[in-house]
């Protein structure tokens, strides 16, 4: 998943970063407006959220709030991967992947009162399908276009054509969403938070407010950064979002339809930009849980009494590298060299958790489409000199981009991870030109852009699919790699077109072989990520997309 740049998250983190903790202490039971108890649940965020709107969402920060109080059509299984039934309780496709049918759950009732209906569900699609202006910017609609394409009526001409037909509803409780041309991101993609069911009132309130700017320099609509209008079939309701202590409250949802009923009446999502910040304020009960544990920390947690539970590995750290940018690294031999010179062992070895893992190729093992059979590059020194030298490239110098105030599940200590790589580089003749960037949005602009020579990124998955690994980087040209090659390209149009799992993943095992015989970046690493929480909470079931429901949160 991508990180947005909201205006008004880069106005007020550094603010957060010195005062918050100091803002209040969490406690298990807090009075209520009529005079009794209730229990208030504090978890410690690493990010600030984009807006209240998940459909304009492309970040964890946003999702994992709006997850609480949003819904999609397809869920995932608590602490797995495998898609289960969510407010369609069953879905199926005609043969060529074309049209998909969901039949609602029943009794459903959003949160002012509005009920489910297929209507709705394609008022939803409708309303992004139908997007226009500021809203067709990437920054607001990256997984409506990853997804779907482009809009009923296309503004720019780097905007994708669309894939969405339309949505019809035969009877109250189905819908039908017809696409032009099967695509390998059905039916994962109706899992996905950008795409959770609003309530018409909702969408009627939505429609008064527009986002403004153009560029990277966004201005998020009105509605997403206030609770008033927003209303989904969550467990918790959105009721508050005080941006001055960096706090987005939520309360318990008395009428949810589901089984899992919230285990607390009122659920604070904290932003603490520093991890060392977040872990005090867990050690000195102000908060009840955090994110992003950082490797050496975790056995000092669980030495204290605290909860720290592993998530699977469902991630990929790589070092980018731009052939635009730097016209050397466009020779495969440099690129070869690069590869041999780094020590990805000594990164899993010293900077990330247990259960780490040294990468092959640009998705985990945990992914269908992995193959054995791709070339490796182990760490060889000797070799990455003479490649060097037999590419004329031995005085090769590196501008090398890395991200600061920020730890991401697969990159745990950016600026440790850097100077590791850059030890490497330099140890082989490669002279290094670092370049710090913080991270939002200074860092997401140059790598995106085609700015650096040489970066540190990585990406979560969203759901079991390899193409949401392969299909965002290597899907025809982008700037970020600055590459051209056909093969890539071919493959992983025929793998997106293809409805049969099992022909795609036959075909993802050639599309990683290819991509590291090619080798556009170097995968370095997976992770699975800590979360932390404290010896008094029953936490829920942690999740290797990082989708965790806390409406599963209880005190003991």
């Amino acid at each position: 998943m991508r990180i947005a740049r909201p205006r008004a998250a880069r106005m007020f983190v550094a603010a957060l970063a010195i005062g918050l903790i100091a803002s209040g202490c969490a406690s298990e039971r807090d009075d209520d407006e009529s005079g009794g108890d209730s229990e208030v649940f504090v978890f410690g965020a690493a990010g600030v959220p984009a807006a209240l709107d998940p459909s304009l969402g492309s970040d964890g920060e946003t999702f994992r709030v709006t997850r609480q109080a949003f819904e999609t059509l397809l869920d995932h299984e608590p602490g797995g991967t495998e898609l289960v039934p969510g407010l369609a309780r069953e879905w199926s496709s005609n043969e060529e992947g074309t049209e998909w049918t969901f039949q609602l759950q029943e009794g459903v009732t959003f949160h002012d009162g509005e009920e489910l209906t297929g209507e709705v569900v394609c008022q939803n699609f409708d309303r992004w399908y139908n997007w226009s202006g500021t809203y067709q910017n990437t920054t607001l609609s990256y997984y409506w276009q990853t997804v779907f394409g482009g809009f009923a009526e296309n503004e720019s001409e780097d905007t994708p054509e669309p894939n969405y037909v339309g949505c019809e509803a035969p009877d109250e409780l189905t819908a039908t969403i017809t696409v032009a041309e099967p695509s390998a991101n059905y039916p994962g993609g109706f899992s996905l938070q950008s795409f959770a069911i609003h309530s018409p009132k909702s969408l009627e309130a939505y429609a008064e407010d527009d986002p403004s700017g153009e560029g990277e320099d966004i201005t998020f609509p009105a509605y997403s950064q206030e609770a008033g209008a927003l209303a989904g079939t969550g467990p918790f309701r959105v009721t508050e979002w005080n941006k001055g202590n960096g706090e987005v409250t939520l309360e318990a949802f008395d009428e949810y339809w589901g089984e899992t009923k919230p285990g607390v009446d009122q659920l604070v999502f904290r932003t603490i930009p520093e991890e060392s910040a977040r872990r005090q304020a867990l050690q000195a009960g102000d908060i009840h849980g955090f994110d992003l544990v950082a490797p050496a920390d975790v056995r000092t947690l669980e030495d204290e009494g605290f909860q720290v539970p592993v998530r699977g590995v469902f991630n990929i750290l790589y070092l980018g590298i731009t052939q635009d940018k730097q016209p050397a690294l466009g020779d495969i031999q440099v690129r070869q060299a690069i590869a041999h010179a780094l020590d990805r062992q000594n990164i899993v070895d010293t900077q990330l958790p247990e259960g780490g893992v040294r990468a092959t190729q640009f998705i985990p093992d945990t992914v269908a489409g992995y193959s054995e059979n791709v070339r490796t590059y182990e760490h060889d020194p000797e070799l990455a000199q003479q490649l060097l030298a037999e590419a004329g490239a031995e005085d090769l110098t590196l501008e090398f981009c890395y991200p600061t105030e920020v730890t991401r599940p697969y990159m745990p200590a950016p600026a440790d991870i850097y100077e590791l790589l850059r030890a490497d580089l330099e140890a082989v003749g490669v002279t290094i030109e670092p370049r710090p960037l913080t991270w939002n949005p200074d860092y997401q602009e140059a790598t995106r852009s085609g700015g650096c020579d040489i970066y540190l990124l990585g990406w979560t998955g969203d759901f079991n699919e390899a193409y949401n690994f392969l299909g965002t980087w290597f899907d025809g040209y982008q700037q970020e790699w600055g590459f051209e090659n056909e093969e890539i390209f071919d493959l992983l149009t025929e793998v997106r077109q293809e409805p049969d799992v099992a022909a795609r993943e036959a075909l993802y095992q050639e599309a990683n072989e290819a991509i590291m015989e090619f080798l556009p970046g170097v995968p370095i690493s997976s992770s699975p990520p800590s979360i932390a929480f404290s010896p008094d909470v029953n936490p829920p079931t942690v999740s290797p997309l990082t989708q965790e429901n806390f409406a599963e949160v209880s005190f003991k």
